[in-house]
């Protein structure tokens, strides 16, 4: 993975905001220590100076990320995503067969295992949390079903934690599958390929995308039940 930030995808960028397509493996924000300083904000940063973070994707997820260029946007972003104006879309590639070609909604509250942190659990002390997914297609070379995921809340690692509850960890976990699961690809087959609002200070409707570098060929998926609400 190339650090230099010439190489960073720029799919959407304006004087307010930009939408950067993060590799897998690659830090959001710095973390502890002087091994976690190379990261997507400060790639970002060499090349746009006044580029500031909105969100974030975990390290081992791949996909679109918002950036702001001014406090001012950075903060109607973050009201944004408080909000639920943002909307998100995922495509994931899970364990098992998995069948659903109709919206389905898991509804289970999470919270942090502490004693084994990072990790999160499914707790009914915990937070509400709902993800809404459905089936594209069974793909017997991985013994897995290709699924798109949308999270209806935005708690640490929401999708991961739902799909491995579902029974069906989503491939290359190392964190929530087993032995198997994780070395059944050899990253997280967890890509952000959708995001869509209102641009924050113009309102005109935005829609990025961006194609998981392991999706399949796609098949009929009834794109009519796949359009999106209207931002």
């Amino acid at each position: 993975m190339s650090q230099d930030p010439a190489a960073l995808h720029a799919l959407y960028e304006d004087e307010h905001l930009m939408v950067l397509d993060k590799p897998a493996g690659l830090l959001s924000v710095p973390g502890r220590g002087e091994d976690k300083q190379d990261c997507l904000s400060a790639r970002a940063q060499q090349r746009w100076p006044d580029a500031l973070v909105v969100h974030r994707l975990d390290m081992a997820t791949s996909g679109l990320i918002l950036m702001a260029r001014s406090l001012a946007v950075q903060r109607m972003l973050g009201e944004a995503f408080a909000s639920r104006q943002v909307w998100k879309r995922y495509e994931a590639i899970v364990d098992g067969a998995l069948e659903s070609k109709h919206w389905q909604t898991i509804d289970l509250p999470l919270m942090a295992d502490w004693p084994n942190r990072p990790l999160q659990k499914v707790d009914a002390a915990g937070k509400p949390s709902l993800t809404r997914w459905r089936t594209l297609q069974w793909l017997p070379e991985r013994a897995g079903t290709h699924v798109l995921l949308e999270p209806q809340t935005g708690r640490s690692h929401q999708l991961r934690v739902h799909m491995a509850a579902l029974g069906h960890p989503i491939l290359g976990d190392a964190l929530y599958g087993n032995a198997r699961v994780a070395a059944a690809a050899p990253r997280l087959l967890l890509h952000a390929t959708v995001l869509q609002l209102r641009h924050p200070m113009t309102g005109e409707a935005l829609r990025i995308e961006s194609t998981a570098p392991f999706a399949p060929d796609p098949q009929d998926a009834g794109e009519e039940d796949l359009r999106p609400p209207a931002p």
